[in-house]
């Protein structure tokens, strides 16, 4: 014989915020003001916030949604608008913000643009048609103002309502070619990155100083363009192949990220040249990978999970309007050295 369906009578009852109010002997005005840290909350003494909060753990009180929303007019949801979802400069920073937002109790919806403008202005309209307050991007090349506030993650282009999140990419690329030059690196190749990267064009002005500055002559016939995306190894590999087809020899590669120099490595090995005896090779990002491959990679560690944080943060203060937000903050970037850089060998 089958096990006996429970009722809805059986059913634990949901806790309301009166049931609440009425254990802890308080009015439920004074309850929704500490549940709901709103403004009035300011004027009530700590113990008794304790003492609401305790009960409400203690009766498994769970907030209602869709009531709040309507009480306030507000959704407490934001747009996240990511070039990629599985890789991992994207999933970094969205890992990042997701911490933040779920501190704050707020929920986010993704979707993911690929460099497409179409693409891009479908889910932009259907993520404001869910109700969202605001848009996170990452890796975006914006080209108009939005219609909600918005923080962009490797933003450069200036718009009213919108926050970019950049990297100091001199500071960056300076560290790493002055860490090849002190291993005695004057041959060094150079992988430029896809134009519809959003920090391809501040990356490569940002070589193009620091060679200058550090007295590095770039060969045009040791810098290869890249112009495929994607979100794996394979972003490196044909292009490090096409640098050793040319038959002009280089003691060390700057990779235009981790992943390109992760493919980098595999191309280098596969024409055997060893990582770091023959070659070195340096990345950009610190993705979580970078670390644990063979050899581990030296590269320019940016903290993606930080800069979700601030993005979070920085649109929330935006949605509630908060007064001197910045429209650029800027993150200061650290090499990272590891096993993939070593003294230039003797030719």
């Amino acid at each position: 014989m089958g096990q006996k369906r429970k009722s809805r009578a059986d059913q634990p009852a949901t806790v309301t915020l009166k049931a609440v109010a009425e254990h802890v002997g308080l009015s439920p005005g004074t309850v929704s003001a500490v549940l709901n840290d709103a403004p009035s909350a300011r004027a009530i003494p700590e113990p008794t916030k304790a003492r609401i909060h305790a009960a409400a753990r203690e009766l498994n009180y769970r907030p209602n949604f869709f009531a709040r929303t309507l009480r306030r007019k507000r959704t407490y949801t934001i747009g996240v608008i990511a070039e990629e979802i599985g890789d991992d400069y994207s999933s970094g920073v969205i890992s990042g913000v997701e911490a933040c937002l779920r501190r704050r109790n707020y929920f986010f919806l993704t979707v993911v643009h690929r460099h497409d403008s179409e693409l891009l202005r479908q889910y932009a309209d259907l993520l404001i048609e869910r109700g969202v307050e605001g848009f996170i991007a990452v890796d975006l090349l914006l080209d108009r103002a939005p219609s909600l506030p918005m923080v962009v993650v490797a933003g450069h282009r200036e718009f009213d309502g919108v926050t970019n999140i950049v990297l100091d990419h001199d500071r960056g690329v300076s560290q790493a070619l002055k860490h090849l030059v002190e291993l005695g690196h004057r041959r060094i190749a150079f992988m430029r990155g896809h134009p519809n990267s959003s920090d391809s064009e501040d990356r490569w002005n940002a070589i193009c100083k620091a060679t200058q500055q550090l007295g590095i002559e770039m060969d045009p016939a040791l810098i290869v363009q890249i112009d495929i995306e994607a979100a794996s190894p394979e972003l490196g590999y044909p292009f490090t192949r096409q640098l050793l087809a040319r038959k002009v020899p280089f003691t060390a590669l700057f990779a235009y990220n981790d992943i390109a120099a992760l493919g980098a490595i595999r191309a280098l090995q596969e024409g055997g040249l060893r990582v770091p005896h023959d070659v070195s090779v340096v990345g950009f990002d610190d993705i979580r990978s970078a670390a644990f491959n063979t050899p581990s990679l030296t590269t320019v560690q940016q903290p993606l999970g930080k800069m979700g944080e601030i993005a979070a943060d920085t649109v929330i203060q935006r949605i509630e309007g908060q007064a001197d937000v910045p429209s650029k903050i800027a993150i200061e970037p650290a090499l990272v050295i590891r096993e993939s850089t070593g003294p230039a060998p003797q030719r």
